[in-house]
């Protein structure tokens, strides 16, 4: 079973770490200042690659920026690709 989970210090520093029967596959290495969010790094194990699971990373990070009214700096190649590739589904999001 999958589950992804924010888990932060106390700086607001830290990953959405994706858990596969209890087995850390994945991650997206954030940190959070003010009102923004910051994505540094995106990484899926190779075991668990073409399945997904970097989209689904990048479906909670942006569902918990909407939720807490936050921007997002995507400075991981991977969420600014996405961000240029689609940029109507987080133009309200993206800080440029």
């Amino acid at each position: 079973m999958e589950r992804i989970k924010l888990e932060l210090n106390e700086k607001r520093e830290g990953a959405f770490n994706l858990y596969i029967d209890d087995k850390k596959l994945g991650e997206m290495v954030i940190s959070i200042t003010n009102n923004l969010l910051t994505v540094y790094h995106t990484e899926v194990a190779p075991e668990a690659e073409g399945k997904g699971y970097a989209k689904k990373l990048l479906d909670e990070m942006t569902a918990y920026v909407r939720a807490n009214n936050l921007k997002v700096v995507p400075l991981c190649p991977y969420v600014h690709a996405q961000f240029k590739r689609h940029p109507d589904e987080y133009q309200d999001i993206w800080k440029k």
